[in-house]
Order: C-alpha cells, then structure tokens, then sequence
C-alpha cells in the first residue's frame, strides 16, 4: 500500500452574510467581507503544497442559497486550480447546502463528487487502496441517525466516513444527524471526518473520530485559530492528523477589568492595553476581530454606561492606531457594576435608585411591555439585533425589568456628563 495524505475540511460557509458591517468602512471591513473565500484559496493552496491525492469537505461548503451565480463560479475556480494539479475532491452537503436549501446549480467540475443524498454510498480510489463512505442531507433537518445506514467497511481498503453530525448534541449545534462515538467506533471505519461543530477537535484515536472546524471565523462565537486537518497515512494505516490554520481574520473576545477605573482616561488606558496584549499574543499575523467588554465594580459605572459611543470611537481609533489591518472592533459591551459604597450619600442618587424598586410592580411591568414593546416590534429587525445602546437593548430583548434597574444609573450617569 502507498503512503499518501489528504485534507480533511468542512463548514467553509462560503460567502455568509457578516451581520453588523453594513454601517461600517475601511480596509479592516472589507477583509472580513472577504475572509471565507480567502480562507478557502488558502485551504486548496495548502492541499496542493502537501501534495494531498484527495480533499474531504465534509459538509456545509455553502451557507444557503445563493445570492447569484458567483458563488458557484469562485467555488468551481478553485476546484480548477485542484484540477490542474491533479487532485480530486469529495464532498457531501449539510444543513446549510442541503439538497432542499440551494436551488441555484451549477455542474460541478469532473474531478469533484458529491456524495448523494437519497442513500449513503461508497466511493473507491483503487490506486489509494481507500473506500469512501458518505451521505449529503437531502433537507435542513435531519434528525435520524444517518450512520446508522452507513455500508460495512471494504476490507483490505483504508476506510473514511464523512458526516455532517452533532453526535450526540454538542453544546451550542442543532441536534442534526445525532449518533454517538460508540456507534462510530463500532461501523469498524479506520477515519471518520465529520461536519458540524465548528470548534476543531479529534473525538476519538484509532479509528479517528475529527472534528476539523468551522474553516474561518465569522462572528464573536467562533473565537480563536481556525482551519482543516491534513492526515498522513502509511502502509494503510492512518499515523498523523495534524491540524492547521487558514483563517484570515480571528475573533477575540477581550475582557477589560475595570475596577481601578475612575476617570473616562483610566478606561481608555485599561482597553488599549488589554488590545495591545491581546494583538501581540493572539493575532499570530492575522487581523483581530475583537468585542471589548468592560466588567468589575468600578467608580467609573455610571460613566462608562454614560460615554458607551465615545468609548466605541476610542477603542475603534486605538485598533486603527495599531497599524493596518491589525485589530478592528466588532463592538463594545459594558458589563460593569457601581461600587456600592458609592450609591449612598447622595439625595439625588438615592431618588434615582428607587427606580429599581419599580422593577418588582409587574402592574407597571405589564404597562411597559404594552407601550414599549409595541413601539419596539415597529423597529427594523436590524434596530434590534444590533442595539448596542443598553436601555434599547434591554428594550429589544423584551427584558424591562432590567431595563428599570439599569433606568437609575443611566440618568445619574448622563446628569454627571452634562454637568462636567
């Protein structure tokens, strides 16, 4: 038997649609515009430098119907580029590419295939001595257990399974195509290369169970590095997989400790120097996409919750002061508390924090959600998914209760700007 390697990626999501860059402009913007198609150029560069035989997408190549045709066209391009060095590629749909999901079509180029999505079935690359086992989603939601159905191994032939799957629910993913490791195991593959999950991690060794992650990045919940797997293989038998990274573009979220804040400069200290650390040490070359958040007690609450925009534009010039392309600022989140020691002593602040008392009145709770929440379903869903302003926020998420308790600091807040 020979030794060889191939690629093992999935979730590409190509061209998915960035929320919250509408408003925004600059260098920074349009690469993370361009981060899934460049993640994949750097995928199929990467396959072709390992001199990979074959390339597994293992689900979710697209992230829906297509816009237009250019999709199709950027995918078909870089299969040409697989082409003209000699590699095939494999490939089966997910939830977010299934048969029922895309209704645009383009033939794809002879040296990919795509696994069908009525009945799992096996591929044989005879030279390679490997049998491929694999099944697309014929709809979004598929919730039976499709290994279950999958073919027995071929013997005497290195066998890979490629499923898109929650296992058996993975935190934080739809419960799709559900199995358990046991039962992976048990199907008697040397490889399963699955789909899915977006955070890379190998499940299982001999058979390998991978998970290779979700290929770049796309928003605040997909932090850190992000790529493939490229898995060597010798005399049959599988011996390395090994994991590297093509994002462009990595999120970070940066958690600001402001407890010996005071002053509107001790905040903008305490950010630009969690920034500058978190650019130095997490970056590795790449632009940062970073959410700040500010938490701790702090004497600098109520400004903080009074200056949240003049903090964004200044955490937003810092990321710009670093250099081209460095950070960018997705968006900034006060999580502080006032200190309490700093609530008494004070007439006006004192009236003011009786507000919070109101919070327990589910007849005035009752009222708001009749008058606000009815003003606030007018809003246009963009108003309300990006609210960064915390009273609108609170508003949006239908949590007035909050938004009573928050009511107190916030006027406070704003009555010591405009007297400063």
């Amino acid at each position: 038997m020979q030794s060889f390697r191939f690629v093992h990626a999935a979730d590409i999501h190509l061209d998915s649609p960035l929320r919250g860059l509408a408003a925004q402009q600059g260098g920074a913007v349009e690469r993370i515009r361009s981060a899934t198609r460049e993640a994949f150029e750097a995928l199929v560069e990467r396959t072709i430098e390992e001199h990979a035989r074959f390339l597994i997408i293992a689900g979710d190549l697209y992230d829906g119907d297509w816009r237009d045709y250019q999709t199709g066209l950027f995918f078909s391009r870089q299969m040409g580029r697989l082409r003209k060095a000699g590699i095939p590629a494999y490939l089966i749909y997910g939830n977010h590419d299934a048969q029922s999901q895309i209704t645009r079509r383009l033939t794809l180029p002879d040296n990919v295939t795509a696994l069908s999505h009525r009945k799992p079935e096996t591929h044989q690359i005879a030279d390679l001595g490997v049998a491929l086992h694999g099944q697309s989603f014929a709809r979004r939601d598929v919730t039976e257990n499709l290994a279950l159905g999958y073919p027995p191994p071929v013997p005497g032939m290195l066998n890979i399974g490629i499923l898109h799957t929650a296992l058996a629910g993975e935190e934080g993913h739809s419960n799709y195509a559900p199995c358990s490791i046991e039962q992976l195991v048990q199907k008697g593959y040397d490889y399963w290369a699955l789909g899915h999950v977006h955070e890379p991690g190998i499940r299982h060794e001999r058979p390998w169970i991978v998970y290779s992650g979700v290929l770049q990045g796309r928003h605040i919940r997909e932090t850190g590095p992000k790529g493939a797997v490229v898995v060597s293989v010798e005399e049959g038998a599988i011996t390395e997989v090994s994991p590297f990274q093509v994002d462009l573009v990595r999120w970070e979220a940066i958690d600001v400790p402001a407890g010996e804040c005071a002053t509107f400069e001790d905040l903008a200290d305490a950010m630009r120097t969690k920034l500058e650390e978190t650019v130095d040490r997490r970056a590795d070359g790449r632009l940062l996409a970073c959410r700040i958040r500010l938490s701790g007690r702090t004497e600098a609450h109520s400004l903080a919750l009074a200056s949240e925009d003049r903090l964004l534009a200044e955490a937003r010039a810092m990321a710009e002061g670093l250099g081209e392309e460095r950070a960018w600022i997705e968006k900034l989140k006060i999580g502080t508390r006032p200190r309490e020691e700093n609530q008494a002593g004070s007439a006006l602040v004192a009236a003011l924090g009786d507000l919070g008392e109101a919070g327990h009145d589910e007849a005035l709770l009752e009222r708001l959600r009749e008058s606000i929440g009815t003003f606030v379903s007018k809003l246009p869903h963009e108003v309300r998914d990006e609210a960064d302003d915390p009273l609108l926020r609170f508003a949006a998420e239908g949590d007035y209760r909050q938004l009573i308790e928050l009511a107190g600091p916030y006027l406070m807040a704003r009555l010591a700007e405009r007297e400063g």
